[in-house]
């Protein structure tokens, strides 16, 4: 039974083939990294530039960093807020159970 087609087998038997050494490589190389400097350079551009200093290992730690305390930040923001309102709440409370007239009072007072 043949084997089925497989459409990299011509790929790998390119592969194996020695490489064409009438060329220099060095000079190849480096126009092709000229080439990617000068690509770089023309379309910096925010989100490139971002994308580069993100890239690298100890901005993208300080990064999620900054943005968890952040996050931290806002949560305590909010339970403070939700405390303050409750401790509020409960104060109103204690102070309509030992005078429960003080509800009343506005309502005393039209004839």
């Amino acid at each position: 039974m043949p084997d089925p087609f497989d459409p990299l087998d011509p790929l790998l038997d390119r592969w194996r083939e020695p490489p064409d050494l009438s060329r220099s490589l060095a000079p190849e190389v480096w126009r092709r990294i000229a080439l990617t400097e000068q690509g770089a350079s023309e379309s910096g551009g925010f989100w490139r530039n971002a994308d580069a200093w993100l890239s690298r290992p100890p901005f993208a730690i300080l990064f999620v960093t900054c943005c968890a305390l952040l996050g931290l930040f806002l949560a305590e923001v909010r339970v403070n807020r939700l405390q303050r309102e409750q401790s509020a709440q409960l104060a109103r409370s204690y102070l309509q159970l030992i005078d429960p007239l003080l509800t009343a009072a506005p309502a005393a007072d039209t004839p």
